[in-house]
C-alpha cells in the first residue's frame, strides 16, 4: 500500500520522432508492453503528486494507446525544438496547476532498465537530503535523466528551448547536485540494432 504521495510531479518525455529508429520507438515491444508503457506503469507505482507524458511527434497514435493509463497527456506542438522544449511544455503545465508541486522527476521513455526501486530511492533520497537536484550517474562521470529538479528552477526551466535537456542547468548549478548510481546501467535506447539486442537477451532466453 502506497504512503500519502510526495510533492513531486513525474514527467515522462517521450515526444521525440525516433528517427534513428525508423519507427515510434515508444511503441516498441518491452516484454508485455512497449518502452513508453512500462515506463508509465513504473511511474505510476512511485508515490508523486501526478504523472505526466509530453508527446509530440505521433502524438495521435501514441496518445490513442497510452489514454487509458490514468496519466495527465501533453502534446508539445514544438517537440521539433528538441527536448528542452518538452522540458519547458511540462514545466509551464505544471507551474499553472492546482496540485501543489515541490519538485519535478523527469524521466526518458527509452531507458528501461530504470526501475521502481533506484526512482523511489530518488525520491526519498531528495526529500530526507532537502537536495535541490539529483541526477542519475552515466559512464565517463556523466549524470542526467533521470533527474529531479526542485521548483526553485522552474522559471528556468520553462526558458529552454533546445535539443540539450537540462545540460545546461546541471552545469550552471554543479555545486548543487547529488548524483546517484543505479544498480543497473543506464542505457538509452537510439538504434534498432541496440534495441533488438537488448530485447533479444532478456526476452527471448
Amino acid at each position: 500500500m502506497k504512503n500519502e504521495a510526495s510533492n513531486i510531479t513525474v514527467v515522462i518525455l517521450a515526444a521525440g520522432a525516433s528517427n534513428r529508429m525508423d519507427e515510434p520507438k515508444q511503441l516498441l515491444k518491452w516484454g508485455n508492453s512497449t518502452l513508453l508503457g512500462s515506463i508509465i506503469e513504473k511511474a505510476k507505482m512511485l508515490n508523486v503528486k501526478d504523472v505526466i507524458v509530453v508527446l509530440g511527434a505521433n502524438y495521435l497514435l501514441i496518445s490513442k494507446i497510452i489514454k487509458q493509463s490514468k496519466i495527465t497527456i501533453l502534446n508539445n506542438v514544438n517537440w521539433k525544438n528538441g527536448l528542452g522544449s518538452s522540458i519547458a511544455f511540462a514545466v509551464k503545465h505544471i507551474m499553472n496547476d492546482t496540485i501543489r508541486t515541490d519538485a519535478t522527476l523527469f524521466m526518458l521513455a527509452d531507458q528501461p532498465f530504470i526501475e521502481v526501486d533506484f526512482l523511489n530511492t530518488m525520491i526519498n533520497q531528495f526529500q530526507e537530503g532537502k537536495q535541490s537536484i539529483l541526477a542519475t550517474s552515466y559512464d565517463e562521470n556523466k549524470y542526467g535523466v533521470p533527474v529531479i529538479f526542485s521548483k526553485s528552477y522552474f522559471k528556468e526551466l520553462i526558458q529552454l528551448n533546445d535539443d540539450k535537456g537540462a545540460k545546461y542547468l546541471l552545469k550552471k548549478y554543479k555545486c548543487h547536485v547529488k548524483v546517484l548510481i543505479p544498480p543497473a546501467k543506464n542505457v538509452d535506447l537510439d538504434f534498432k540494432k541496440d534495441y533488438l539486442k537488448l530485447y533479444k537477451t532478456y526476452f527471448k532466453k
